[in-house]
């Protein structure tokens, strides 16, 4: 059987009372686990789902979500989950251009959906566990074709143009990305992983993520992320291995400097979202001592993790994100498709089974995406050594990571342009010591008009999520440009930076 379940039932019939999930004060055994994703498949059918439908999950961290998620490609639909941070208008446009059948939305989150429906409601007894939303046992499976090239996950992300893309994932992503995980990690049944970052990300769901359910280890999901709760089960559960984005990182390494908790179990934590600087990496150290930082590079559009740093490379080789996994090929290529050498920065472009087949309903996108040879355009800049570890230097996207989290500049610049005061409008990411990076609106006004930083604000609020807000307003005269007329945004990096030292 081709879906997310099959490993779960594997495991539920040869170790029915291991422990696969640890959520609050529940503890899921595999046996239960795969008796709620039945019990949640066959809710889905009673509501008309079938195989290939679109099925959305808005929801935070929970049992459930985990359940539903599973659940969806046990009956061969496909399932598309929501970043809970976006705006009413930016979650309303992924629904629709999707094609979504059915919502699951947290009870607290509803608002968000805006009109969408049909929806479930799932309140705080249902996000424990999926049956509190009723429905029968499931009968029968639906006949479904599944194959490897089947579609199983969309996953909506920011894009260089107004609106996010739809990538398409296939069993075959998946399961790749799963074995190169489990070959460059060592996992086994003994691993036990903490899911801190939102399950609709990939660094949560997938590096490593579910990889750990395929060999029998346990998830303990965290609803919300909070640095000593984070701590303290690493401590209560003697987890082994975390993904954590670099705002959570922070947060826990000044935590962890209490010295209250134990977390002698923790083998590894895989960072993500951005480059990690050098300090950070020998602060880990000294807060984990049993642990070794891996940095990784990876994308939405390969399921994330296609680089990681090696054990014992980590100091030789600090500031690379790693050599490619075992089935990546990674190369660099100038702007006409040109390999580049050893050393020389250009694009970095990447082939394997990982990689998405494309854009959902965006076949003019798509064929942008990839080479004619079928090399995947990250529109990242980077290098890689004689050694084939990779670098990275710089985004051909102008796309800004703000606490691990992906923002196009143009979509700011899309709300920004509403303005009537505004002329010209460029988004911008500068130093934030907190987040990596915060967003910056640099604006030329129209002719006697004028705009105050709280007026932007609060005009962005109603359109954007939160995180996508300009902190900033920069009023210029006049945009730098190139002779073509395009704006030179790193130019405006650089104008706008603070001083070194004197990041925010």
């Amino acid at each position: 059987m081709i879906s997310l379940s099959a490993a779960v039932e594997y495991h539920a019939g040869v170790a029915p009372q291991r422990l696969a999930v640890v959520y609050g004060d529940q503890r899921v055994t595999y046996g239960e686990l795969a008796d709620r994703v039945r019990a949640c498949a066959g809710l889905l059918l009673e509501q008309g789902i079938k195989p290939g439908d679109i099925v959305a999950l808005l929801m935070k961290n929970s049992a459930s979500f985990l359940e539903i998620s599973l659940a969806v490609g046990h009956i061969g639909a496909v399932f598309l989950p929501v970043n809970y941070r976006l705006a009413t208008d930016e979650v309303e446009y992924i629904l629709s251009h999707a094609g979504t059948k059915l919502l699951f939305v947290d009870a607290e989150l509803t608002d968000l959906a805006g009109s969408f429906c049909p929806r479930l409601v799932v309140g705080t007894a249902a996000q424990a566990d999926s049956r509190v939303l009723g429905g029968g046992a499931l009968q029968a499976l639906p006949e479904r074709a599944e194959t490897p090239e089947t579609l199983f996950r969309l996953m909506y992300t920011s894009g260089t143009t107004a609106r996010p893309k739809g990538v398409m994932q296939t069993y075959s992503n998946f399961y790749w990305k799963s074995l190169d995980h489990i070959i460059a990690l060592g996992l086994s049944r003994d691993d036990k992983l903490l899911v801190c970052g939102p399950l609709y990300h990939v660094g949560a769901y997938d590096l490593p993520g579910v990889a750990v359910l395929v060999v029998g280890g346990m998830l303990c999901i965290q609803r919300d992320f909070d640095a000593g709760q984070a701590l303290q089960a690493i401590a209560n559960e003697q987890l082994t291995g975390a993904w954590l984005a670099p705002v959570m990182l922070g947060r826990m390494l000044a935590c962890a400097k209490t010295g209250k908790f134990d977390v002698s179990s923790l083998r590894w934590a895989i960072g993500g979202g951005e480059r990690t600087p050098e300090a950070r990496i020998h602060d880990f150290a000294e807060a984990f001592p049993t642990a070794r930082y891996i940095d990784a590079y990876g994308l939405t559009e390969t399921c994330s993790g296609d680089t990681m740093m090696e054990p014992g490379k980590e100091l030789e080789k600090i500031g690379s994100t790693g050599r490619p996994l075992p089935h990546v090929a990674i190369e660099i290529r100038a702007e006409d498709g040109e390999v580049l050498g050893p050393g020389e920065p250009g694009e970095i472009c990447i082939r394997g089974p990982k990689v998405t087949p494309g854009y959902w309903r965006e076949p003019e996108r798509t064929a942008a995406a990839f080479f004619p040879d079928g090399w995947f355009r990250t529109g990242d800049v980077g290098y890689l050594d004689k050694d084939g570890f990779l670098y990275l230097t710089d985004r051909l996207k102008d796309m800004i990571i703000s606490g691990g989290e992906n923002i196009a500049s143009s979509e700011v610049e899309r709300v920004l342009y509403l303005l009537p005061q505004v002329s010209e409008a460029v988004a911008i990411g500068l130093p934030d010591e907190r987040w990596g990076e915060q967003v910056v609106a640099v604006v030329v006004l129209r002719p006697g008009m004028t705009l105050s930083e709280k007026e932007m604000m609060s005009h962005c609020r109603s359109l954007l999520a939160g995180f996508k807000i300009p902190k900033r307003l920069i009023i210029s005269e006049a945009l730098p440009r190139t002779p073509s007329g395009k704006v030179l945004k790193r130019v405006l990096r650089e104008q706008c930076a603070p001083p070194a030292g004197e990041a925010s």
